[in-house]
This record gives structure tokens, sequence and C-alpha cells, in this order.
């Protein structure tokens, strides 16, 4: 049977983090492919360097906020430039640690941002991800 996602982009500086959401994406059978960006630089990067061998479209982004160099936000202002074309059909959602009600409210002033997750990231809360918007 075919997985739901073909790609999932994890930006996240926490390597602890994405080995684990890498197992548990893994584990769910949902994903074919999860990609890494340590940074929002390095998310950018990858988004826009559709040329690179190794590029496939992500289906979804998990996107980290508290990151040195280009936070969660800053990331989300520099993603709204990108060509539209790249941002179509991915969901973007936020996978953090942050409980800040603060967090939460600016992370609904972005139309990108299509949910606010606590971490760690569970095989449930990747069930109810496709279930949301890949079924």
């Amino acid at each position: 049977m075919p997985r739901p996602i073909r790609c999932i982009l994890l930006i996240d500086d926490d390597p602890d983090d994405n080995y684990l959401h890498q197992l548990i994406i893994e584990e769910t059978g949902l994903c074919e492919t999860v990609r890494v960006a340590e940074n929002g630089q390095l998310g950018l990067a990858y988004l826009t360097d559709t040329d690179h061998p190794d590029y496939i479209r992500p289906d979804i982004i998990l996107l980290d906020i508290n990151m040195p160099g280009m936070n969660g936000f800053e990331f989300l202002e520099h993603y709204r430039q990108i060509d539209p074309s790249l941002q179509s059909r991915v969901v973007l959602l936020m996978l953090t640690t942050s409980l800040f009600p603060a967090d939460t409210t600016r992370a609904s002033q972005f139309n990108e941002v299509k949910g606010y997750l606590s971490k760690p990231l569970t095989k449930a809360m990747l069930q109810a991800i496709v279930n949301q918007h890949f079924s």
C-alpha cells in the first residue's frame, strides 16, 4: 500500500529530537522519506534548491521554534517570501517544547502554520496529521 506522506522535513537543531522523530516516523510506515535541516537557514536552502539530487518536495514541515541563528518565527518570515509553488500543498506544523502562550498566539498569526504540537512527536500525532490533511 502506498504511504500517504512522501516526505517530511524536520527543521530542528536538536539531534536527539531529530533522531527520535525519525524513528517514530519510520515506525509508523506513513512516510517514505525524512529529511532533516538543523536550522532555519538550512531548511530554507533545502526548500529552494529543487535541483539538488537529494531534493524531495516535502508534504509536511515540522518546525521547531527555539533554534540558534534563525528561529522558527524568523524561518516563517522568510518562508513567506519563497516561490508560492514551493509552499503549495505543504502542511507546515510547529513542533516545539515551548509552552509559552505568546508563541502559540504568534504561530497562529501565520496562515502557513496549520497546527501547533508539543514535542515529542508520537505515532498517534502523526496518524492524526495524516487523517486531517491526507485522507
